[in-house]
């Protein structure tokens, strides 16, 4: 079973915010600081660059003991021995990817109200992402559904959620106020000048055992 505290600071990337800076050597840095999970999402690599770009990553997250999740690409993920995979609403069917990955592989799900929550936990999902909470600039058109919305995803379900959009070290208390299990970031921790600082800062916020 997939521990919540997994969740905690969970990063996604995007090569396209790291200010020019190697993605591994700004991951590292963000691992050092405190991410607990990455999401490699990155929607520009070809099949090849993917499974490629994706071994290297997971050689890093694994000496940090840090889960890697994929991004749509369950091919990739299992092809490079990741511990899960993201789908979106209109990716792979859940159950299907459960069916190839088998019961221990971690599948979450976007999931951005209370009705798609309930069929993704009903099929099996480990955890769902839910958003846009805030307004975010990374995914252009995401609609915008608040912290009301994202605490009525959590109540409707017993797995656990991450919020998404717009998050920051001013709102991510929030998030975790409205029942999620952590925070899912991009340009928050990577296209800070400072990614060990701004991963540990968060880190902070979002998880009490990290607090003096």
């Amino acid at each position: 079973m997939l521990d919540p505290k997994t969740l905690r600071l969970y990063l996604c990337t995007d090569r396209g915010l790291v200010k020019g800076r190697p993605l591994l050597e700004a991951l590292e840095a963000a691992l050092i600081g405190g991410v607990s999970l990455v999401q490699l999402r990155e929607k520009e690599f070809s099949g090849r660059e993917f499974f490629s770009f994706a071994r290297e990553m997971l050689a890093l997250t694994n000496r940090y003991n840090v889960p890697l999740i994929i991004n749509d690409r369950l091919d990739i993920a299992l092809a490079v021995g990741a511990a899960g995979v993201h789908l979106g609403q209109d990716d792979l069917p859940l159950a299907a990817a459960r069916r190839l990955a088998g019961k221990h592989f971690i599948i979450g799900v976007s999931a951005r109200n209370p009705k798609d929550a309930v069929l993704a936990e009903q099929e099996g999902a480990d955890y769902l992402g839910c958003g846009a909470v805030f307004p975010t600039g990374t995914k252009a058109g995401a609609g915008v559904i608040g912290l009301q919305g994202l605490a009525e995803v959590v109540g409707a379900v017993k797995i656990p959620v991450v919020g998404i959009g717009g998050i920051g070290p001013d709102n991510a208390a929030d998030i975790m106020a409205a029942g999620a299990a952590g925070v899912a970031v991009i340009s928050a921790i990577l296209s800070q000048d400072d990614i060990r600082g701004a991963a540990a800062e968060l880190r902070t916020i979002v998880d009490p055992s990290e607090r003096a």
